[in-house]
């Protein structure tokens, strides 16, 4: 599976489950931590774990496991490194609070809107 078949199959997933506000991050040029960042929010700590469970179990489905999973006690800030593609689940006030997005300004964000669902591209 290429990079870029994993961070579609990544952004769909997220879709499937409803994660809001779904934002990948080319950042290849700026950083050797990983060529993209995806970033994602759920409505709940639940709904967080829930994206990232659900991310996990897909790739696995196609042999691909993540070198590492990060979390803070209460789910709302949880990390699955795929060496290339790091995913960002957040609860959706703990995304405001760190604004990553703001951060990595610099990296490329990309046109994720033909891999969304008609009610994911609201």
């Amino acid at each position: 599976m290429t990079e870029q078949e994993r961070l579609e199959l990544i952004i769909k997933t997220l879709d499937s489950k409803r994660g809001e506000d779904i934002q990948a991050i080319k950042i290849a040029d700026l950083t050797i931590l990983a060529d993209y960042f995806v970033i994602v929010n759920g409505t709940s700590n639940t709904h967080a774990r829930t994206l990232a469970d659900e991310v996990e179990f897909q790739l696995s489905q196609h042999g691909i496991e993540p070198e590492r999973r990060e979390s803070d006690t209460g789910n709302t800030w949880i990390i699955l490194d795929y060496g290339d593609i790091i995913v960002h689940v957040f609860y959706k006030d703990t995304r405001s609070f760190y604004k990553l997005e703001g951060l990595w300004a610099d990296g490329e964000r990309l046109d994720v809107s033909s891999l969304l669902t008609e009610e994911g591209n609201r």
